[in-house]
């Protein structure tokens, strides 16, 4: 079970990241913070100071077309902000 899914790389958390050193990704919904530390420590070589988690409620929305009403959803996630200690930093876009 992978606990990292995929890197958050939006407006909000690149501002954060500059400012704050702290970085978002998209995790396991059954994770907990102390193993989401422990997976990016790993993964990144860095050391977190602290990590804060949501879960984001999936999306509903209903069309109405010819056939009638449809409905549906989006998956929901679990978000974790975990910040850097001061001086190090994670680089996304190393791979590509």
């Amino acid at each position: 079970m992978s606990i990292i899914i995929r890197p958050i790389v939006t407006e909000k958390v690149t501002k954060e990241s500059e400012v704050l050193n702290r970085f978002g990704f998209v995790v396991d919904k059954k994770a907990n913070k102390v193993q989401i530390k422990k997976a990016v420590e790993a993964a990144y070589g860095v050391t977190i100071v602290s990590v804060n988690t949501m879960n984001v409620r999936p999306d509903r929305s209903t069309k109405y077309t010819k056939s009638g009403l449809i409905s549906g959803k989006t998956n929901a996630i679990k978000k974790a902000i975990v910040q850097v200690q001061e001086g190090e930093t994670i680089d996304f876009y190393n791979n590509i």
